[in-house]
């Protein structure tokens, strides 16, 4: 087999979706002849932990190497799984490090982790490094050893660096460090592969080095084994599950969509009456204030944070599913690994979003009702319009083809060739 180093921060125990990606592909990286091994963190204090997760690596006989850092995650490992602040504090905390730590607060993580990095490409051969961000110091870090060990580096961009709608710079110096350490990653890599096509069009647009081919999308997806002997929830009443899964932050909220439901359960309560709102993450106090605020705690129903399997079995044995991303600078490039995972699901989706990567991918889906994410009358007039919809048995039915695209083993398949790829060129 050939082998590749692949280091990823964020990855089991940890959960929440940043880890999903890089858990799929080492999973089903031995199905097309890549051996992996991956450098990630040690203990970490952090917002969610899926010790499911783990066992699905383990399972896969993935060798695991953790660095222990100097990285406030890794300084507050005691405290093991921390409630997440509200989001004023998360946004204060998020600023202060942005202004502190260039490109990020990983960065004490990267100045540990690159020892055993070393150690262990000395130790054994191995053909390819892939990396995946963010968070990008470990893009810096994957340069040096690259330059190092003479090996193709594949970096791997799960969101936009450079003007991520998430990104904040204090000074115009905070900008220019952040682009001209992203110019110094693609100038020193071999592929970057990224979400989508909104994000290759930036950073073709950005960096006039790169050619078209240098850029390669490969698409979040869902892992097709995970919804296997998975049972679904059966009904107490005729009523309409809508759900949502996940986290809100920044311009993430649910403020215009609980607002919506609001003003249907006051002209149409009827109908309000017959839909239960289903939340499987985080949703916060200060969400759960509006709730209240708005008076809609009966139509609710909180399961708070989920292993893997338990989220996904909310999911299938709900009638629709909900998400939303606002409107902010660059939205265009964002990509929900969630939204796919929905994708997998097969089951309708109301998706209140702006124009960009997500909006394309859901039109392809073809089972989607779209709005824009703060138009309260329109999402209001759209659950509406899904409830008529349901009680007719009419609900959309989504493009298979489309589907089957966003399979995890097809997706690693493709990564692994553009693996071999760079091994035939070297």
């Amino acid at each position: 087999m050939f082998k590749v180093l692949v280091i990823a921060y964020y990855f089991p125990p940890m959960g929440l979706s940043g880890v999903q990606r890089t858990l799929k592909f080492v999973k089903y990286m031995k199905n097309y002849n890549w051996e992996p091994t991956v450098l990630t963190a040690s203990d970490v204090g952090y917002y969610a932990h899926d010790f499911t997760l783990l066992e699905e690596a383990k399972k896969t006989g993935v060798k695991i190497i953790r660095a222990g850092g100097k990285d406030i995650n890794s300084r507050l490992k005691q405290r093991g799984t921390m409630k997440m602040p509200s989001e004023i504090i998360r946004k204060i905390l998020s600023r202060l490090s942005a202004a502190f730590f260039i490109p990020d607060n990983k960065k004490g993580w990267c100045n540990i982790a690159i020892l055993s990095a070393r150690d262990l490409l000395r130790k054994e051969n191995f053909d390819v490094i892939f990396v995946s961000g963010p968070p990008f110091s470990s893009f810096n870090m994957a340069v040096k050893l690259k330059n190092e060990f003479n090996l193709p580096l594949v970096v791997d961009y799960r969101d936009l660096w450079y003007g991520s709608p998430f990104g904040f710079y204090p000074t115009p110096l905070h900008r220019y460090l952040h682009k001209k350490m992203e110019y110094n990653v693609l100038k020193a890599a071999d592929k970057i592969t990224v979400t989508n096509r909104k994000i290759k069009e930036k950073l073709l647009f950005k960096y006039k080095f790169l050619t078209f081919d240098d850029v390669y999308i490969l698409s979040h997806g869902f892992d097709p084994e995970d919804f296997i002997d998975l049972p679904v929830e059966k009904k107490s009443n005729s009523k309409m599950r809508l759900t949502y899964t996940g986290i809100f932050y920044e311009f993430i909220t649910p403020k215009y969509f609980l607002q919506a439901f609001k003003k249907l359960s006051i002209e149409r309560p009827d109908v309000a009456s017959n839909i239960e709102l289903q939340f499987v993450g985080m949703l916060r106090n200060e969400n759960k204030k509006l709730i209240k605020r708005l008076g809609l705690q009966g139509f609710i129903k909180d399961y708070g944070y989920l292993n893997h399997r338990d989220a996904l079995i909310k999911n299938i044995s709900s009638d629709v599913l909900w998400m939303m991303v606002g409107k902010e600078k660059n939205v265009d490039t964002h990509s929900s690994g969630k939204l796919f995972e929905y994708f997998g699901t097969r089951k309708p989706i109301l998706a209140c979003v702006t124009d960009g990567a997500l909006k394309n991918s859901l039109i392809e889906y073809n089972a989607s009702f779209i709005t824009e994410p703060d138009n309260i009358d329109e999402i209001k007039n759209m659950i509406l319009n899904i409830y008529e919809l349901y009680v007719k048995n009419q609900l959309p039915i989504p493009n298979e083809e489309f589907i089957q695209k966003h399979r995890r083993d097809i997706l690693t398949e493709q990564l692994t060739k553009q693996f071999q790829f760079l091994i035939k060129a070297v």
